[in-house]
């Protein structure tokens, strides 16, 4: 079936072309190459990429078709002794990683095949790719949608989560009503209303697994199980002026989830059980007259809602619970952060920036996430100023002011407490050429201690970025003529460099870097997991046509 999709696809192509009609083929390849060297000091034994295959690739290749009202595409995956998929291990496979074909007929839409999409911010169901984590959670079955009139339209789906390439065996379903409403007698008033339910039935094996658990806990520790467990969310927008506030509430009926954080009688620690859940999220924006402010809210409880409770990480999440930190970009300002906890978490959020005038501009952001019983997580305090010298230079300088719970985040240790300064200097030459230059220095005696990270980058308008950098662990002092613990000086005076080099040409971009990277926490679009350390070259080529 695949391959012949996949034949059909190119077949209607070459027709196009020779038609000269109103088709339209598009495509993006995306490659990446790794090359493993191996560092004893900072790789651990027993991974075989640098143990023996020395080589790992992925690679995607999109097809897209557009003629006679329909659109069809095909994705071709490659993975090679790839290390995305478990960062300690290696995956290799090859095929079909997404085919889709879609048809508008009036007010109807249909669609078939791999499909992504959400309701609201995802709380209840988000089907997404991000190709750095490796999470690839596309619906294969069929959605339907219906538009009432150019405000109100209404969606159903129903099919199975992908599994690279294959599909679990849990189906889920569900639908949405979305609409936008704009009363006559005001002109910056609007409302974007919507409400929707997700559904998901385990299959037979998952309840056996799950019947089989509960069968080893102690009869207090017992709970029951359920073939069904349904989502529900009601969602809006609301537009006044310069302010802008969303508002979602979701509501999970009775579902087997696995709580990591509890021991059975038996000590067991991780035990699952069968509980209700709930999630509250909300953002109020202001932006004018040089001012902008965010201020988020969420609370969570037993929201974790996956094709199995005995799932982990990023492989097979049903929903997505919006991040309750800041962005960073910093190559140190990024050591330490929060994965979302969906068993409980309280967070707020307040971003605010203010433009003093045409040079100066002003930030700060309070992250604060906690368990309900007011243990602390999270919390982050980072003030930031941005300088503009006309266009031709512009520093940023700000403070991380951290607290992070690594015994929750990473199963080690207690608190991290931080002090990160950082800054940026960008001098443009001319239009063409530029240098921009990073510092940052993370003072802590938490976990390796503190560090040093420096960038210089060359921009050579428009084909040539280079970049050089190096990030440093400081050495510990003994304190009392006590030596400190072994992990805190695990990395004592190594470099950690990282030299690369990106060409672009119009739509195609290669770049190449060699790179040493410590283990810690890799985030992307707001979801985080830990990953080993890094030591070689990397390749990697991108081109859209």
């Amino acid at each position: 079936m695949k391959k012949l999709l996949f034949l059909t696809l190119l077949s209607a192509g070459s027709y196009c072309v020779s038609a000269q009609d109103q088709s339209k083929i598009t495509g993006a390849l995306q490659s990446n190459g790794n090359f493993f060297i191996n560092d004893e000091r900072i790789v651990a034994p027993g991974i075989p990429q640098y143990d023996y295959q020395k080589f790992g690739a992925e690679s995607w290749l999109n097809l897209n078709y557009s003629n006679w009202g329909f659109d069809m595409g095909v994705r071709f995956d490659l993975f090679n002794n790839s290390n995305l998929l478990n960062p300690a291990g290696s995956y290799t496979n090859q095929g079909i990683g997404r085919w889709f074909a879609r048809r508008k007929i009036g007010s109807l839409d249909l669609e078939g095949g791999y499909i992504y999409d959400q309701i609201g911010a995802g709380i209840i169901y988000r089907a997404y790719e991000e190709r750095a984590l490796m999470i690839d959670n596309a619906l294969q079955g069929v959605k339907v949608g219906y538009s009432f009139n150019d405000n109100w339209h209404v969606k159903a789906f129903t099919g199975r989560q992908k599994q690279q390439f294959d599909l679990y065996g849990t189906i889920v379903r569900g639908g949405a009503l979305e609409g936008f409403i704009k009363p006559d007698s005001t002109r910056n008033l609007t409302f974007a209303p919507g409400v929707g339910i997700v559904a998901r039935t385990y299959d037979d094996p998952t309840i056996t697994q799950i019947v089989n658990t509960i069968a080893t806990y102690a009869p207090q520790d017992s709970t029951g199980a359920q073939y069904n467990t349904y989502a529900a969310s009601v969602y809006n927008t609301l537009t006044a002026g310069n302010f802008t506030w969303y508002a979602e509430g979701a509501v999970k009926s009775n579902d087997v989830i696995n709580d990591p954080n509890i021991f059975t009688v038996k000590g067991g620690k991780g035990k699952i059980e069968n509980r209700r859940g709930y999630t509250f999220y909300s953002s109020l924006s202001y932006a004018g007259s040089g001012l902008g402010v965010t201020l988020e809210v969420k609370r969570t409880h037993n929201f974790s809602f996956r094709h199995s409770p005995f799932a982990t990480g990023v492989q097979g999440p049903i929903n997505f619970l919006p991040p309750m930190a800041r962005q960073n970009t910093y190559r140190l300002t990024t050591r330490f952060s929060p994965a979302t906890q969906e068993i409980d978490e309280q967070a707020i959020q307040l971003d605010v920036t203010y433009k003093i005038n045409k040079k100066l501009t002003t930030g700060l952001n309070v992250s604060l996430i906690q368990f309900p019983d007011g243990t602390e997580l999270y919390r982050e305090i980072t003030p930031e100023f941005i300088w503009k010298e006309k266009r031709k230079w512009q520093i940023i300088g700000g403070l991380q002011i951290l607290k992070y719970n690594i015994l929750i985040y990473q199963s080690k240790g207690d608190y991290v407490d931080a002090l990160t300064p950082y800054a940026e200097f960008l001098y443009r030459f001319s239009s063409k050429k530029s240098v921009r230059v990073e510092a940052q220095y993370l003072d802590t005696d938490d976990e390796f201690g503190s560090w040093i990270n420096a960038l210089v980058e060359v921009g050579i308008a428009p084909h040539w970025l280079f970049s050089v950098s190096d990030m440093y662990k400081l050495r510990h002092k003994s304190e009392g003529g006590v030596a400190p613990p072994v992990e805190k000086t695990k990395y004592d005076g190594l470099h950690f460099p990282a030299v690369s080099a990106v060409y672009t040409h119009k739509a195609n971009r290669i770049a190449l870097s060699f790179v040493k990277q410590v283990e810690g926490i890799n985030c992307a679009g707001g979801i985080c997991r830990f990953e080993p350390a890094f030591s070689g070259v990397k390749l990697q080529v991108s081109s859209v046509f």
